[in-house]
């Protein structure tokens, strides 16, 4: 079993719900035929792949049912977390009734939890810009920037707890006592001259030393991973990416 991930896939499978990428340039042309071929390529059943948001265009689980299908029908179990434009979302146990009327069962929800995987710890939450002149969110108030990355970082860390407990419970199987735990988010915790504190405070009280984000789109000269204070932080969005999932090595 070997773990990927891959986010900002942007879905779009039922035109009339959605929006093509394709109108973002020739990085995007013909990029779900691309992102399936590469993902069959590489994944198999038993493999684990992580979507840090922005799976889908879709505004309710109902529309976003065809792009959930498409994700279901590929290779491997699938983690998808929260993005900015997944305004389709719902609650957890929502989701999963919702995956369970419609026979999706290689897709679960990384959102105020954590999983284990053969090798590492999986953890997660969105995560926020709380710079406003960074934020491309569309919705018809004026977010409280503060209030929401304060409860991005809460979640973070309940996430993070039940990630502690998962390693404490494999340690106690003998399974092993040193998997690493990984997060995952959608927005990045540094980006340029940007630095979200409440974060990356987080990811040091939990010792965390690789973090993988995506939201950033068009950047495609600059470094897959950027070092800050010790924590690796690696982009994973889908046209970075060239839509081929990234794998992630126990040494990575």
């Amino acid at each position: 079993m070997s773990l990927y991930v891959i986010s900002d896939l942007h879905l779009s499978i039922n035109e009339d719900t959605g929006k093509s990428m394709e109108v973002f340039g020739p990085r995007w042309q013909n990029y779900i035929s691309r992102l399936e071929r590469n993902w069959r390529a590489v994944i198999n059943d038993d493999d684990v792949v992580v979507i840090p948001g922005d799976i889908s265009w879709a505004m309710t689980m109902e529309e976003a049912l065809p792009d959930l299908k498409f994700i279901d029908s590929l290779p491997g179990k699938k983690l998808i977390g929260k993005g900015n434009h997944d305004f389709w979302w719902s609650t957890v146990s929502k989701m999963k009734r919702f995956f369970d009327e419609n026979q999706i069962t290689t897709i679960d929800v990384l959102y105020n939890n954590a999983h284990e995987t053969e090798d590492f710890i999986i953890c997660g939450s969105r995560g926020w810009f709380n710079d406003e002149s960074r934020q491309s969110t569309v919705g018809n108030t004026e977010p409280d920037y503060e209030k929401i990355v304060n409860r991005e970082a809460a979640r973070l860390r309940l996430s993070l707890d039940v990630g502690e407990r998962l390693k404490k419970e494999a340690a106690e199987r003998g399974v092993t006592d040193n998997k690493e735990t990984l997060v995952f988010l959608h927005f990045p915790p540094v980006f340029t001259d940007f630095i979200c504190r409440e974060i990356i405070d987080v990811l040091h009280e939990y010792h965390i030393k690789n973090c993988f984000y995506g939201h950033v789109h068009g950047n495609y000269f600059m470094p897959r991973t950027l070092e800050f204070e010790g924590i690796d932080f690696i982009m994973t969005a889908s046209d970075f990416l060239s839509f081929a999932p990234m794998p992630i090595h126990p040494d990575y």
